[in-house]
C-alpha cells in the first residue's frame, strides 16, 4: 500500500498544488510532542519559497492501514523510532523527500536544503559525531547510545534511488534497529554528507561569533525541547517560545 492507495495522514501545504509538484516533508509524530510537530509544521510553512507538502508520520493511522505492525521495543523513547524509515514507501518511491524529527525549528528557507539535493546519492544528511553527556532526555526517556546517533534524525531521501526500495513496510517491521538507524542497506559512498547547520544539535553543536557558517538553519532540540518543564531553560528556548506564540496567534485568528 502506498500513499496514494489510501489517505494515511492530513498535510499541510503551501503553495498550488496545482502548478508543481510538492516538496514532500514528512515528520515524526509523538502524541505527547503534538505541540512540537505544529511549531516545527508552521516554521517551514511561514519561511518556505517554494510548495511543499508536510505529513505528520503517525504511527497509529500506519497500524490502522496495515503499514505498520511492530510491537514497540523498550529503548523505543518515541512513536516514530522505526516509522520514519517508512519515508520512501510514503513517497512512493518517486522523487525527493525529507524526514524530519518533530522536534526541530527551521530558521531558514526549506529550498536551500532542497537545493543540496544530489542524485549520486540514496540519503543525504547531517553526519554527527555525538556522544550525549546525559542519560535521560525529554520527559525522563533513556538516552541512548549507538553509532551514527542523530544520523537519522533529519535525512533527505532519493525515494527513487533503486537502494531505497529495500524499505519496504516488511523491512521496516522486522529489521534491527541497528540495521535501519546506521542505514546498513546502503554503502557509506553512498550517504551524503550536509552542513551540520541544518541539524544543530542543542547542547552540542556551537554557534561561532562572527562565522555566519555556523548560525543553525534548523535547531534540533533533542535533549528535550521547551515544551518539556525540564527544558524550559534549554538553549535557544527563546527563539522556539517565539515560534510557538506565533502558531498560537495565528491558529486564533
Amino acid at each position: 500500500m502506498s500513499l496514494n492507495d489510501k489517505k494515511v495522514h492530513p498535510v499541510s501545504c503551501n503553495g498550488d498544488m496545482k502548478k508543481d509538484n510538492p516538496f514532500k516533508i514528512f515528520v515524526g509524530y509523538d502524541s505527547r510532542e503534538d505541540i512540537a510537530y505544529e511549531v516545527c509544521r508552521h516554521s517551514i510553512l511561514q519561511r518556505s519559497s517554494i510548495h511543499v507538502e508536510i505529513i505528520p508520520i503517525k504511527q497509529s493511522d500506519l497500524r490502522k492501514n496495515g503499514l505498520y505492525w511492530r510491537e514497540r521495543e523498550q529503548l523505543e523513547s518515541i512513536e516514530f523510532s522505526f516509522t520514519r524509515f517508512l519515508t520512501p514507501h510514503l513517497a512512493n518511491y518517486e522523487g525527493w523527500a525529507v524526514f524530519v524529527d518533530c522536534d526541530f525549528l527551521y530558521l531558514a528557507d526549506i529550498k536551500e536544503l532542497r537545493d543540496l539535493t544530489d542524485d549520486k546519492y540514496a540519503i543525504m544528511c547531517v553526519q554527527h559525531d555525538y556522544t550525549p553527556k546525559e542519560t535521560t532526555k525529554m520527559d525522563g526517556a533513556v538516552q541512548t547510545v549507538y553509532p551514527r546517533k542523530n544520523w537519522s534524525s533529519m535525512v533527505l531521501y532519493n525515494c527513487g534511488h533503486p537502494k531505497n526500495k529495500v524499505l519496504t513496510p516488511e523491512v521496516v517491521n522486522t529489521q534491527t534497529g541497528a540495521f535501519l538507524h546506521r542505514f546498513q542497506w546502503l554503502e557509506d559512498e553512498e550517504i551524503g554528507s550536509i552542513p551540520f547547520t541544518w541539524n544543530f544539535l542543542e547542547g552540542h553543536n556551537q554557534v561561532v561569533e562572527n562565522d555566519p557558517e555556523t548560525f543553525p538553519k534548523a535547531i534540533h532540540y533533542t535533549r528535550g525541547g521547551p515544551w518539556f518543564e525540564a527544558w524550559k531553560g534549554c538553549e535557544f528556548a527563546d527563539l522556539w517560545l517565539s515560534e510557538m506564540e506565533k502558531y498560537v496567534q495565528e491558529t486564533k485568528k
